[in-house]
């Protein structure tokens, strides 16, 4: 626990000379009725940009304790001027299961980054293609759109992603039984109301399709706060 504190609170410092917040969600999905802390960065360079988050479910025990951990860290960089820029990326964390720490497997993602905006950036765009290895597991591809709207005068917010990825997933775990899904999807669209330039509240709601233990179809909505750094 020291360790994770001590790489949030350096996650934090570095994050603050970015464009960052801090978001807590309350999760109305089934079975879930838990927190989660998502520390979110995103800061552009003359030679692209870089762009983390971190998230953090709190349902472990009577005492809520962190039951895991998930991070990802992108990069794009431009070599010309344009809307086409290069992708890496890589995902990975860890969850509790009957009291013990499971990886969720590392990915490491690279391909095309195609992005668009109006002239003062309250509307944004990115469209990635991108090859996706799967460690331990297999050579994928992936598809993700990245949105941004602000609108009523920047109060309020609408904003997201899209994913769809190749995926083999087992859910008998039995070799005599066969029930295999090839494909995974996920989005989540947020809306907030910024009441200040720090301080929003507003909801998220996830929606995915063979995602995160669940086969097939689920919702999970969340009421969620937001500080911006």
């Amino acid at each position: 626990m020291r360790k994770l504190a001590l790489a949030l609170v350096v996650l934090i410092a570095v994050a603050t000379k970015a464009q960052t917040n801090l978001q807590v969600h309350y999760d109305f999905g089934k079975d879930r009725s838990y927190v989660t802390t998502t520390l979110e960065m995103f800061k552009p360079d003359k030679w692209g940009n870089t762009f983390f988050f971190v998230d953090f479910d709190y349902n472990m025990g009577k005492e809520n304790h962190p039951s895991a951990a998930y991070c990802e860290i992108a990069r794009c960089l431009k070599f010309c001027d344009g809307p086409l820029s290069a992708h890496v990326e890589y995902n990975g964390g860890l969850f509790e299961l009957e009291g013990a720490a499971m990886p969720i497997n590392n990915a490491y993602l690279v391909g095309l980054d195609y992005g668009i905006n109006n002239a003062d950036f309250t509307k944004t765009l990115n469209i990635k293609a991108l090859y996706k290895h799967i460690q331990g597991k297999q050579n994928s591809f992936q598809l993700t759109g990245v949105w941004g709207i602000h609108f009523l005068n920047k109060k309020m917010s609408f904003t997201g992603f899209a994913d769809f990825w190749l995926e083999d997933t087992d859910w008998n775990y039995d070799p005599k039984v066969e029930d295999i899904t090839k494909t995974v999807f996920i989005t989540e669209p947020q809306l907030w109301y910024n009441f200040s330039e720090h301080f929003s509240a507003g909801t998220e709601v996830e929606v995915a399709s063979n995602f995160s233990g669940v086969k097939g179809f689920k919702v999970c909505p969340t009421l969620a706060v937001k500080w911006n750094f």
